[in-house]
């Protein structure tokens, strides 16, 4: 039986998830630039806020940032933002990005698991689809609890990808549209060896995030309805939730 601590299993968990993003992030960007540019700008800023503490210069850390969506929306907010992801690609496009929208942002390759900052650094911790691709998603909360300052939040988009639909069937327009086939396998193959080591979020989240520390979670399974209320080139359809916990 696999074990969360099996370092072999967990490595090649990492590099999967690298090579596919890898293989994603310029379409990947694209995609993300026209969302900065769409109604989902607001959309998201509107849930984020509902958690953020209202002030200006927030010390904030997105983990697992891709191209850095939630960073430059932010950041533009007046907040200092710094984004964090496991593929290189990925951060060489959203530093590109930045200088091109002129919004200042860090951007550093790491492990989501184990961001390299010191503890109570932060003010809010954001992250969108990354919990459910990390092999050790106790060890990630229990660190993540040590970065933020007292009373800092952790706000989590995320989805029980694992257990969906293997290839669900999709309408032509969502934001998966131009994945090849190769790299539909790929996110398939990394969905049935994550499977067995999760249990069925985002109940199981809750656990872990009290278990890590975290008090005032709050769960949120509609968020998915108001973000993606039209079928276009950005909708997920797989249902999302928001976890947000308070340290």
């Amino acid at each position: 039986m696999i074990q969360v601590n099996d370092k072999s299993f967990n490595e090649k968990i990492k590099e999967e998830v690298t090579d596919y993003w890898t293989s994603r992030a310029e379409i990947f960007n694209e995609l993300k630039i026209q969302e900065l540019n769409s109604d989902m700008r607001g959309r998201w800023l509107e849930e984020l806020q509902k958690y953020l503490p209202a002030r200006k210069g927030l010390k904030i850390l997105d983990i697992g940032t891709g191209t850095g969506f939630f960073c430059f929306l932010l950041a533009a907010e007046g907040h200092d933002l710094t984004g964090i992801d496991l593929t290189e690609k990925m951060i060489l496009e959203a530093r590109k990005t930045s200088e091109i929208l002129g919004i200042p942002a860090a951007f550093y390759v790491m492990d989501a698991e184990m961001p390299e900052f010191a503890d109570e650094s932060f003010d809010a911790i954001v992250t969108r689809n990354v919990a459910w691709t990390l092999p050790d998603l106790s060890k990630a909360y229990e660190k993540w609890h040590r970065l933020l300052k007292t009373g800092g939040v952790l706000i989590n988009f995320d989805g029980d990808y694992s257990r969906e639909a293997e290839q669900q069937k999709l309408p032509e327009n969502h934001a998966h549209a131009k994945i090849t086939q190769e790299q539909w396998n790929a996110y398939e193959h990394l969905k049935t060896e994550l499977r067995p080591i999760s249990n069925p979020r985002p109940a199981w989240d809750v656990k872990l995030l009290k278990s890590a520390g975290f008090k005032e979670i709050i769960l949120d399974e509609q968020v998915g309805d108001r973000i993606y209320s039209e079928i276009n080139q950005f909708y997920n359809p797989t249902p999302i939730f928001t976890i947000a916990a308070k340290k």
